[in-house]
Parts: C-alpha cells; sequence; structure tokens
C-alpha cells in the first residue's frame, strides 16, 4: 500500500482532521540517513508531521520544519509542500538508546528537551512566516501540539508513530492532525478527548493494516467526518547537479580556481538524500564567470 493523506471535517464541519499513511517515506528517508532505531523514529515523526502540515499549503507554496533540542541528535530539519513530496535529516543519525519506561524508543532522550521547534512557511509572498516556540517534551507530537496552540492559536492534538524492527528497517510509520474550528462544542472536544485517551498507538494501527480512513474512524465514529481529499505522499528531494553548479558558479572564479588546483575537481553530497555529485576539472571551468 502505497502512503496517502486524508483531509477531512468531522462534526458537522466544526474539527479540521489530517491522517496518513508514512510507512514508505519513512522508510525511504532512514534508507538514505542511515538512521540508527531512535534516530530513526524522531526523524519518522518529524517527517510524518511536517507531510501533513504541507498539506494545509497551497500551489507551489512549501515549509521547512527544524527541531533543534539539547540532545545528541542534534538538529531534525524536514521540507514538505502542498503536493505530498517531502524530504528530511537528521544531524546525527547514528543515535540510539535503550527503550524508555514505557517500552518505545526514548525519543525524549535522543531529541532533548531544551530547544526550540521553528516552521519557516514560504507562500510566495515577499517574506516568509516563520514561527517558533520552545520544546515542551522533545516527543515531537506534543511539541507540535504546543506549537498549533501557541503559534498558530488553533487548539489542536497531533500524534506521530513509528515502528523499527530489529534490522532497523522500517515497520510502520503514521500520524494524525486534529484541530478545533470556531464553533466546535465542549460534547464535541470531550468526546475527542475521550477517543484520544483510548485510541491505540498509531504506529500500532498502521502496523495493524490499518488505513488513514480507519483512524479517522476511531477517533470521530464512522458517521461523524467528511473526506475532503486524499492525495499521495513520498520522499523526494530535488536536488541536482545542475543546483551544484549554480551553488559553486556563486563562489567566485577564485575559490572555483583554488578547487581546480587543489582537488582537480569538486565533490557534493546533499544532505537530504546523500546523493553524491562530482564535477571535474573541465566542469569547473566552465562555471567560471
Amino acid at each position: 500500500m502505497s502512503d496517502y493523506l486524508i483531509r477531512a471535517t468531522a462534526f458537522e464541519g466544526t474539527v479540521r482532521a489530517y491522517a496518513i499513511r508514512s510507512t514508505e517515506t519513512v522508510s525511504e528517508a532512514c534508507r538514505r540517513q542511515d538512521t540508527w532505531a531512535t534516530a530513526s523514529a524522531a526523524l519518522g515523526r518529524t517527517l510524518t508531521i511536517s507531510s501533513m502540515m504541507g498539506s494545509m499549503l497551497k500551489g507551489e507554496d512549501k515549509l521547512t520544519i527544524k527541531v533543534e533540542g539539547d540532545g545528541p541528535l542534534g538538529a531534525i530539519v524536514a521540507d514538505s509542500n502542498a503536493l505530498g513530496q517531502v524530504r528530511g535529516y537528521v544531524k546525527n543519525p547514528h543515535v540510539d538508546f535503550e527503550s524508555n519506561d514505557q517500552g518505545k524508543l526514548d525519543v525524549r532522550q535522543a531529541v532533548g528537551t531544551e530547544g526550540t521547534v521553528s516552521v519557516v512557511k514560504d507562500l510566495g509572498l515577499k517574506n516568509n512566516f516563520t514561527g517558533q516556540v520552545p520544546i515542551v517534551s522533545g516527543e515531537i507530537s506534543e511539541d507540535f501540539t504546543y506549537y498549533f496552540v501557541s503559534s498558530e492559536q488553533v487548539p489542536s492534538a497531533v500524534g506521530a508513530g513509528v515502528l523499527v524492527n530489529p534490522d532497523l528497517s522500517i515497520a510502520a510509520a503514521g500520524g494524525f492532525i486534529i484541530q478545533m474550528l470556531p464553533g466546535a462544542s465542549d460534547e464535541t472536544i470531550n468526546t475527542i478527548e475521550a477517543r484520544l485517551d483510548e485510541i491505540p498507538s498509531i504506529s500500532s494501527m498502521i502496523q495493524d493494516g490499518k488505513r488513514p480512513e480507519d483512524v479517522l474512524d476511531t477517533l470521530f465514529g464512522e458517521d461523524e467526518w467528511k473526506m475532503l481529499s486524499r492525495s499521495k505522499v513520498e520522499f523526494n528531494c530535488n536536488c541536482s547537479k545542475e543546483r551544484i553548479e549554480r551553488a559553486i558558479s556563486g563562489l567566485g572564479n577564485d575559490e572555483i580556481e583554488s578547487m581546480i588546483e587543489e582537488d582537480g575537481g569538486a565533490e557534493a553530497t546533499c544532505q537530504f538524500c546523500n546523493e553524491q555529485y562530482y564535477l571535474d576539472a573541465k566542469e569547473l571551468e566552465a562555471l567560471k564567470q
């Protein structure tokens, strides 16, 4: 089953919801980053949430998420857009710990409990929208719940989970975002809060074959929500040799000549997908202005 995301409303339009299966997307990102188990969980949760936030955009809009805590992982960065494309990396992918008291991967220890969550939205305007909040738990989902409430003033519940196999492959990944809109009654809010307390972990639901539709059924009840759209989600990196050439060209002739004389060429690796690009001396010479 390919990854996809559902946008929906519930309870007569007073609740907005997103649900996603992101197993293949997270698998590809973690494979490219060579992440260990806890790092995979942290990166996967961030990518999953980033994908859902990307679906809130329109047209060619895009956003960048950065989770930067004081834990050994360092920064987690994810880019996404309205087309369902997402990519991401973690500064230190080889981080892993014993399971926490709940028997789950200890993402909190890896991320840290001090630091910031920032979201930069490129909406095609003169200035980008930037929101930043402090990390409140290091568990990622709780931190984005706080982000929506604090930075965007939208009461929300965010859930994202990743199950990692013993061989470090990704068994399951998925998530949801629920947002209360004006007009949501206390009864609706109480119902959703009760369901959130009862719902199994999102990653276990995905592992058991549950679809995003099934997740929303569990959260709201089968007759209480309406699908607005369904869209594909995938890992996608827009790096290319041409982009590398433009970046090197911008360094100036002296720097390019230094690359030619000292190294006989230039090599660059994309942080997001780990693709390597090589330019020989002749190619570098052609980049001089």
